[in-house]
């Protein structure tokens, strides 16, 4: 059987491309050599906000729980079930992912596949032939020099992930997403964390006034920052000694979080002449190669690795299969979220990306600390910050520190994709009381207009 579509890898750029394809009525079929669901639903995504919403209850019992009028005697924590939780949780969602693919009529194939001609994909001892591959193979973490993953004392995500124990002191080198929050995860458990990242700002990519607020947050839960500084890592028997500019951390364990490198080789796309640039495949806007027939979604393709973002160039790559004219992803537009608490998500341009371009701005800014619905939920850290063209009064960019962050941000994609501006924002009236009322809140100010401050 020749597919129209052939899949490589069936996570959440590889499945939401089939079924597209499918829906399209293209014959589709995926070759995934684990389970469903790829890192986000088995090692990434889904599990580890299992075990962050852990962490939360496991914060507010050792800490806050006072506050709140409960008390407790002999606190203890099962970690074991805590790890199982997160596992039973990521096993129903790729169960989900599977009745998807029977109900689109998606063949699904398990192997390790490599393409052994123009238009075949090997996986064990079988084949199937196509006439579009979609190669969404993703990406693995990428090793600190001269220190590998051992698995015991130099840990990637993977194994951090399922703890069987919990380390007295553990140090986590990289600041971005998952290194904030295996820092929250652990230290809300009782490890001593040090939290350690080469750039000047955790989280590098986010705005500057967010950043400092999540690092100043940080050391008030008793996680040590240490920016702008490069690590050195050496392992011995009792554990590993991580040097930081003129200070040395001693630690039972090292998690690396450095980002990531791409899946891109011993898949056969070498004799076909497939561009490669940094390990990652080369596409184009609609996630064509440089061969035809031959598209790659993903963390594979280097490009903003997250999954949403592989969801959407799926999406855009079936489309285009089809021969329709599919809406090409606007890369200003893409949502961040980081899952700490508490947490940060973002869209669009920081405040110090618009002045690096000369734009002239609106900024408002809004505290959770006087929120009615912050103050009733006890969650009054962070702020939205939103900032505005100051000639048109377009949204250019949305900043949330606090808690669902990663929720509220929903409203500022939708406004950032339909050019939303300041005064349409105004105009728009937010539910109270819901922490989304401090969207509103932040749009007067950046007008003149606040009414809680």
């Amino acid at each position: 059987m020749t597919y129209d579509v052939v899949v490589l890898g069936g996570g959440p750029g590889g499945y939401v491309a089939a079924i597209r394809a499918a829906q399209l009525g293209l014959r589709t079929a995926v070759v995934e050599k684990d389970n469903l669901g790829g890192i986000c639903l088995n090692w990434g995504c889904i599990p580890t906000k299992a075990l962050l919403k852990n962490a939360e209850h496991a914060a507010l019992a050792r800490h806050d729980a006072a506050d709140w009028g409960m008390h407790y005697d002999n606190l203890r924590f099962d970690l074991a079930r805590v790890v199982a939780r997160s596992r039973d949780v990521s096993a129903r969602i790729v169960k989900g992912v599977e009745f998807l693919m029977k109900k689109n009529k998606i063949d699904v194939f398990k192997g390790t596949g490599r393409v052994t001609a123009k238009d075949t994909l090997s996986y064990g001892s079988d084949a199937v032939k196509f006439k579009n591959l979609i190669v969404a193979t993703g990406a693995r973490p990428r090793p600190f020099p001269g220190a590998p993953f051992d698995k015991e004392r130099v840990l990637s995500y993977f194994e951090a992930m399922v703890p069987s124990e919990l380390p007295k002191r553990l140090v986590i080198i990289g600041g971005g997403a998952i290194g904030c929050e295996f820092a929250y995860f652990y230290n809300a458990f009782g490890t001593q964390v040090v939290l350690i990242e080469l750039l000047d700002s955790l989280l590098p990519l986010e705005d500057r006034e967010i950043t400092k607020d999540l690092a100043r947050s940080f050391k008030k839960q008793k996680i040590e920052v240490v920016t702008g500084q490069k690590a050195e890592i050496s392992v011995g028997k009792g554990g590993v000694t991580v040097r930081a500019g003129s200070k040395s951390y001693e630690a039972e364990k090292v998690l690396v979080s450095i980002g990531v490198m791409g899946n891109s080789e011993n898949l056969g796309l070498e004799a076909l002449g497939v561009k490669t640039e940094r390990g990652f495949i080369a596409v184009d806007d609609l996630y064509r190669t440089n061969v035809p027939g031959i598209r790659a979604i993903g963390d594979v393709t280097g490009r903003v690795m997250l999954a949403h973002v592989a969801s959407h160039q799926g999406v855009v790559a079936a489309e285009d299969i089809a021969g329709k004219s599919p809406h090409r992803i606007d890369y200003d537009a893409i949502p961040s979220c980081t899952y700490c608490q508490p947490q940060v998500a973002s869209v669009g341009w920081t405040e110090e990306r618009c002045k690096e371009k000369g734009i002239e701005v609106k900024v408002g800014r809004y505290p959770f600390r006087p929120h009615g619905k912050a103050v009733a939920t006890g969650e009054t850290e962070g702020l939205v910050k939103l900032i505005f063209g100051a000639k048109h009064g377009e949204l250019l960019g949305a900043h949330i520190l606090g808690h669902e962050a990663t929720e509220m941000i929903a409203e500022a994609c939708v406004a950032k994709s339909s050019e939303a501006t300041a005064e349409s924002l105004a105009a728009t009236m937010h539910a109270h009381p819901t922490m989304a009322e401090a969207f509103h809140e932040a749009t007067l100010d950046a007008l003149g207009r606040a009414i809680h401050l």
